[in-house]
């Protein structure tokens, strides 16, 4: 069914030209008909509040929220310090056009952002709206840093869908399916995910990060020279690629490689970052040093607001010009991020983020150990609160050749779960092309309430195991 006839709008019928009251349709038939059929969406309801935890719709549902946005909203919904100060802001200064002149938030941004940085050496900041649109940012710095133009990305990785940030997205085709050629010289490695090396997901980290560390070794020898090579790009949380954390020993294989050929480390934390993991930024598990660091969504809790952070040294090489873009760094959204920043201190956020944490994995590990649905449960994995368990499939990615093929397993498993999780008032999210349910819930969520998501999500997981094999499945 179209989305016009599901709207109730007849085949052949044209658009409304004055809007709802010249088209006779409600707003949700009016989204239905007129928003683009290239955006997915959750739900089909429209939202019209947020507050912490929990969002409410139209039609008076309320649902506890373990999306935050796609990991946007890490201090909950309309957090009363960030609304308060992106409201000041409003009747202060919208809009001071980054190429025009300074503005107040984004000078004190930085100033907050320093004191939070991974390594003292990021010290250079550019703020834009969006994770694509810094990742292109990030890109051509390192080009011009480099005077190279190749780009190693990992397999499973997303960075955006722009043209140059989809060339480095290897997590699903949809996302640049029919839209080739892409940015050229682009060249993937497997990241030190078991599933993608066809290994046990027992795998010591440590083998995985070799078996990725010979992969790159094989494709600067056999596809791009280091002379021609740029970057490396990696995201040391594999986000949308199925929430797997990098091995710290890849990490720092990574770094030796860089050193040793002048190449570029993009690290991006667009979605791990800003306490996602239990530090500020993931990378610092690991204690490697990023040339470029890309930050975005937990940046300013809901304001568009991302940034590229690196040495001066570097991005003195950029000529003025090279960067900008008529919102970047907009007054408002900078204005929210630093009362984010102030709220992560004062509310004692990672605390929160380290103990809360603990109770996650503890539900998880409590629900693999159930007798009847342990054979269906492959990986429980993550860092602080980005952490995804990935079910087994009759038909994965690999096919026939995927090793971890269960053919008695549930259709869709991830799927089912999340829409019965749906019906039961908890939004929780898939990610990526294997049956994989991640949980990126706010920051500061209670203890109350992550059990209360976390009962749901059991219940709604026991469910779909004795189902089973549904040949009815509709998702």
């Amino acid at each position: 069914m179209s989305n016009a006839e599901a709207a109730g709008v007849p085949h052949g019928t044209s658009s409304p030209s004055r809007g709802v009251s010249g088209s006779g349709l409600s707003l949700h038939q009016l989204g239905q008909y007129h928003v683009t059929n290239g955006i997915g969406r959750l739900t089909e309801g429209i939202m019209t509040k947020g507050q912490g935890s929990y969002v409410e719709y139209d039609d008076g549902k309320r649902y506890l929220d373990f999306t935050s946005g796609i990991g946007v909203t890490s201090l909950g919904h309309c957090h009363p310090k960030v609304s308060q100060a992106a409201a000041e802001q409003c009747l202060t200064l919208v809009h001071a056009q980054c190429s025009i002149a300074f503005h107040k938030p984004y000078l004190q941004l930085v100033e907050r952002l320093l004191l939070m940085m991974p390594h003292p050496s990021l010290n250079s900041f550019f703020f834009w709206n969006s994770g694509s649109e810094a990742v292109e940012a990030a890109i051509k710095l390192a080009r011009v840093a480099t005077g190279r133009q190749n780009i190693i990305c990992m397999q499973g990785a997303y960075h955006g869908r722009t043209f140059g940030a989809s060339a480095v997205t290897r997590s699903k085709t949809i996302y640049s399916e029919g839209t080739f050629p892409l940015m050229p010289g682009v060249f993937s490695i497997p990241y030190p995910y078991w599933h993608q090396h066809g290994l046990p997901p027992s795998t010591p980290p440590s083998e995985l990060a070799s078996k990725s560390l010979y992969q790159l070794d094989l494709v600067l020898a056999q596809q791009t020279t280091p002379r021609d090579t740029a970057a490396i790009i990696v995201e040391p949380l594999l986000g949308e690629g199925g929430y797997v954390p990098a091995p710290p020993e890849f990490l720092q294989g990574l770094r030796d490689v860089c050193d040793k050929h002048g190449i570029m480390l993009i690290v991006d934390e667009v979605q791990s970052g800003f306490a996602r993991t239990g530090k500020y930024f993931m990378i610092e598990h690991s204690g490697v040093r990023p040339d470029i660091m890309v930050i975005a969504k937990g940046l300013a809790n809901g304001f568009p607001l991302s940034g590229v952070i690196s040495r001066k040294e570097l991005t003195d090489k950029l000529k003025p010009g090279t960067l900008g873009g008529t919102y970047a760094g907009n007054a408002v959204s900078c204005a929210a991020a630093v009362a984010v920043a102030d709220a992560f201190k004062q509310e004692n956020i990672l605390t929160n983020v380290q103990e809360r944490s603990r109770e996650l994995f503890a539900a998880l590990e409590s629900l693999r150990s159930d007798p009847d649905v342990a054979p269906y449960i492959l990986d429980v994995r993550g860092r602080g609160l980005m952490v995804a368990i990935e079910f087994t499939s009759p038909n994965p990615p690999g096919g026939k050749l995927d090793p971890f093929i269960k053919p008695d397993s549930p259709k869709m498993m991830a799927q089912r779960v999340v829409k019965t999780c749906v019906k039961e008032g908890l939004l929780i999210l898939t990610t990526s092309a294997y049956e994989v349910v991640r949980f990126i819930p706010p920051l500061n969520i209670s203890p109350e309430e992550l059990k209360k998501g976390m009962d749901i999500f059991t219940e709604a997981v026991k469910a779909v195991v004795k189902e089973g094999r549904s040949e009815n499945v509709v998702v």
